[in-house]
């Protein structure tokens, strides 16, 4: 045990150091920063889009007057929807002919008229593209509703007292917390842990990997390797995390008094958060270094890639059934199945108090680290060292060769 770990040691620096103190690893730390930008400047401006993509345009045949207390009405339930999409009226003059009127209108660009409507104070109508029970025509109800009525403007007085958290808001608000821990560890695992999956391509190209299974055990090699990459993940992040508190500290005064306070604590959470995503990564790492393992070229890896990914998708997937319910059969069930533990756990501690289940979840994955690792190695010194006896299901049994 003690020459496996002398061994997993030193192979875990080469490769360390040799990433870390590389020109290449100051590209990796920066390359987060532009899809975090791309998506800032293109999920606002899809935001924008999709804003007034879903704001409806009614054509309203009416007076100045009477649009005007229909744009009240309109403006006081777009308050109380609270941003939530609304449809949009513009005003046109009756023309001589009405039904010409409607069908230009229907038929104009700019803007788009989704429907027209006519008569609002006596008898409306509706005319266009939309459904009798559909959320166009509820939102005129409404909006007709409270332009007939203008002496109730604002309705009456409430008198609103601000208790704080209440049990259902704060419920909410971890499980909130839950999906943030989950997506993070998630993104950062899918980010991080796929770049195991070459790092036994040069050792195989260029024959290095037979001086180094001559000199340590193949075990100490897979194990080195592994945490050499944890290691360099745990620089990257923390740089990372860095840059991400800043940020919140400038454009958020409470900082973490701001967001929603898990379960556990702020402290424990974030020690598990550190702990947890070290598990998903030397589980999923621990596999896909198995996997790449056995692939002999950069395009072999390159094919692998995807079904690798996927099956983080679908592991992700899984562990999000447990938030809200991470005492269900199914939450247990995502909580025992190693690839998906690590996931789980992180949102039980923003939902659930209590540390107990998670120091038995964190020795369960430990189990399971070595195990895959063993397998993994085993593996690759039978299919690819060939320094073992190998099994092929082709071959004939020598009762069946004799005849």
């Amino acid at each position: 045990m003690k020459h496996l770990i002398g061994s997993a040691f030193v192979i875990a620096r080469r490769d360390f150091v040799a990433t870390v103190f590389s020109k290449a690893f100051l590209f990796f730390l920066l390359g987060p920063l532009f899809p975090v930008m791309l998506g800032a400047v293109f999920g606002g401006i899809g935001a924008q889009v999709a804003s007034e993509a879903e704001q409806p345009v009614i054509a309203v045949i009416a007076t100045p007057a009477d649009f005007s207390r229909l744009e009240s009405a309109r403006d006081r339930l777009a308050d109380a929807l609270e941003g939530a999409p609304i449809v949009r009226l513009v005003r046109f003059d009756r023309a001589a002919d009405p039904a010409a009127q409607q069908r230009q209108l229907l038929a104009s660009k700019t803007p788009p008229v989704l429907a027209v409507l006519t008569d609002a104070f006596s008898r409306p109508k509706l005319a266009g593209a939309v459904k009798p029970d559909g959320s166009t025509a509820r939102q005129l109800q409404l909006i007709i509703a409270g332009a007939r009525a203008p002496q109730v403007e604002t309705g009456p007085d409430i008198g609103v007292t601000s208790l704080g958290r209440s049990s259902g808001r704060l419920v909410q608000e971890r499980m909130l917390t839950a999906r943030a821990g989950q997506f993070l560890l998630f993104f950062l695992t899918i980010l991080l842990a796929g770049m195991l999956l070459s790092q036994l391509i040069e050792e195989k190209s260029n024959k290095v990997i037979e001086v180094l299974a001559a000199a340590v055990p193949i075990d100490a090699i897979f194990l080195g390797k592994l945490f050499a990459m944890l290691a360099t993940s745990i620089v990257g992040i923390a740089v990372w995390t860095s840059a991400g508190a800043a940020a919140i500290a400038s454009f958020s005064e409470a900082g973490l008094a701001s967001l929603p306070p898990p379960a556990v604590g702020w402290t424990a959470f974030f020690t598990l958060a550190v702990v947890y995503f070290a598990m998903n990564y030397l589980l999923l790492g621990s596999v896909f270094l198995s996997i790449g393992a056995q692939a002999s070229t950069v395009r072999e890896v390159q094919t692998l890639s995807m079904p690798v990914t996927m099956g983080q998708v679908v592991i992700f997937a899984v562990a999000t059934l447990a938030i809200g319910a991470p005492d269900s059969p199914g939450g247990l069930a995502a909580a025992i199945f190693p690839l998906s533990s690590p996931l789980v756990m992180i949102a039980r501690a923003a939902q659930l108090p209590g540390l107990w289940p998670h120091l038995l979840a964190i020795g369960w994955q430990l189990i399971w680290v070595v195990l895959i690792l063993r397998l993994g190695s085993r593996l690759f010194r039978r299919s690819v060292l060939q320094s073992g006896p190998t099994f092929r299901w082709w071959r004939r049994s020598p009762k069946a060769a004799k005849t």
